[in-house]
């Protein structure tokens, strides 16, 4: 789950059991799986056709700024762990496994006796576990993540990827630019290079008696 939220910049109330008005989390029936154009049935597919997918959808319901039927999909990364589609993969297996039906969130598990949630607190505990592990030689104290900074954490992948803005506006499903100041302001590979930039490309003449040319000289 903490993977799918990275891919796929959810909220928390998205991919983990949340106490949040806004919390709709996905289900069993919210995934699509594709081996290149053809859909696998979920339930009736073997294990390995399922690991034979290349593409996985999330289906939008009632998740908060959505439209309605909406699916948004991801192909594969190329890592065997660090992947949406086989993140995916392992979660309708393990549900399939005990026989889970359609309705339960993919957040769920089996302890052997009955369902099981995992819960907002949970990733946030490993998260932050991490953090305790290798978080100083990146300047994050434990305090610094929750299960919420994977949403910011994946669009800031994108952004330092060049993905373009609208882009990741869709995936997102951001409906206004305020993240995207709070990204471009935060991401050291997007600026670390400016003052260079300016520096090399400082140099340059105004015409003469323009409104420009007078600003430059009274700030000089």
């Amino acid at each position: 789950m903490l993977i799918l939220a990275f891919f796929f910049l959810l909220r928390p109330g998205e991919y983990v059991s949340s106490s949040s008005a806004d919390a709709a989390p996905f289900r069993f029936a919210n995934v699509h799986l594709f081996c290149g154009n053809r859909k696998l049935h979920l339930e009736r597919a073997s294990d390995q056709e399922l690991w034979s997918a290349t593409f996985v959808g999330l289906e939008f319901t009632n998740q908060k700024n959505c439209v309605k039927g909406e699916i948004i999909g991801l192909g594969r990364s190329g890592s065997d762990l660090w992947c949406p589609v086989r993140a995916s993969i392992r979660r309708i297996i393990a549900l399939r496994r005990h026989h889970a039906p359609p309705h339960t969130p993919l957040h769920s598990y089996w302890d052997g006796h009955r369902w099981c949630c995992i819960a907002s607190t949970h990733l946030t505990a490993i998260l932050r576990t991490a953090i305790l592990v290798m978080g100083d030689q990146h300047g994050l104290q434990p305090s610094d993540v929750t299960a919420r900074s994977l949403r910011t954490s994946g669009a800031m992948a994108l952004l330092c990827a060049n993905v373009d803005t609208d882009r990741i506006r869709l995936i997102g499903r951001w409906r206004s630019d305020e993240m995207f100041r709070y990204l471009h302001t935060q991401a050291a590979p997007l600026t670390k290079d400016i003052a260079l930039r300016m520096l090399t490309h400082g140099s340059f003449v105004l015409i003469p008696n323009t409104p420009h040319a007078a600003l430059v000289q009274a700030l000089m």
